[in-house]
């Protein structure tokens, strides 16, 4: 049995290999000029995005709380190359300022080619504890904000065929512990931008949705969460943005990064059991 696991895992990973080499062509070129607005961009992974789509030469948008944060970003894109690099802060727990972030966008821009939603509001890496009142609060961030932002922006991404591009977890398609809250938050981006696709696509509209399954990335606030408590190896926040970028510029439906997250996303239906033996044997918990 122990064989065979291992060469179905060897196998799925020869597929996903395929899979990518035999995907579309990434042209660097497509990404200059184009007006793009980038949120939860004051750090991490959309900090990272920021900087990418900077040295590609687009006009960017920007949008995080902390503004300070928020200007030393900016600054950085227009040395990198950012033909626009302008920023507004804003709190998408707010209920008026996600579409307050698109309006800003759109007026400064003239109009959007990417809409690229990654934020993600404050919650713990724990146990749930009953806590109800956080799970209706972290939805707002995480959910509605993104379809309030999706929505407003879909008339300028219309005209311009352009592309929503949705930063989701393996979380969304895969259950963990210590993570009720946020993962019912994923889980819910996954299934409206899902549904949402497929309605573009019968109404021939010429907007592109990807959605982005992440894994662990090495960003400060995922570490300083689960630091001393899950064993998965991190992977580097560019690399992660990178691919993100990429799938978006090539319409790609679905990213998988790192490439375990595929991998494990199989596996859970085919094989639950283990599946789960090895979730939770990647954590560090004693009861």
């Amino acid at each position: 049995m122990g064989m065979f696991i291992k060469i179905l895992i060897a196998s799925i990973c020869v597929a996903y290999l395929a899979v990518k080499w035999t995907g579309p062509t990434f042209d660097p070129e497509s990404l200059k000029g184009a007006r793009v607005l980038v949120t939860g961009a004051s750090s991490g992974i959309g900090e990272q995005m920021a900087y990418h789509y900077a040295r590609f030469g687009a006009q960017i948008v920007i949008t995080a709380r902390r503004e300070k944060v928020l200007q030393q970003v900016t600054e950085k894109c227009l040395s990198l190359g950012a033909q626009k690099a302008l920023y507004v802060p804003a709190d998408m727990s707010n209920e008026s300022d996600p579409e307050k972030v698109v309006d800003f966008a759109l007026e400064k821009l003239g109009g959007l080619d990417y809409l690229v939603l990654n934020h993600i509001g404050a919650t713990r890496f724990a146990m749930w504890d009953g806590d109800v009142d956080h799970v209706k609060w972290l939805m707002k961030p995480n959910f509605f904000s993104y379809i309030q932002m999706a929505w407003r922006a879909l008339p300028s991404l219309e005209q311009s065929k352009g592309s929503m591009i949705i930063v989701s977890s393996m979380a969304g398609k895969l259950s963990n512990p210590f993570t009720a809250p946020y993962t019912a938050t994923k889980s819910a981006l996954n299934g409206f931008f899902g549904s949402l696709s497929h309605e573009l696509a019968m109404k021939e509209s010429n907007v592109s949705v990807s959605i982005c399954s992440l894994g662990l990335i090495d960003t400060d606030t995922a570490m300083n969460a689960v630091r001393g408590i899950i064993t998965t190896p991190a992977y580097p926040a560019s690399e992660a943005a990178l691919n993100i970028i990429i799938t978006g510029a090539t319409r790609q439906l679905e990213l998988y990064y790192p490439w375990y997250t595929y991998v494990m996303t199989l596996t859970k239906d085919w094989f639950p059991s283990l599946t789960n033996h090895l979730i939770r044997n990647a954590m560090n918990y004693n009861p």
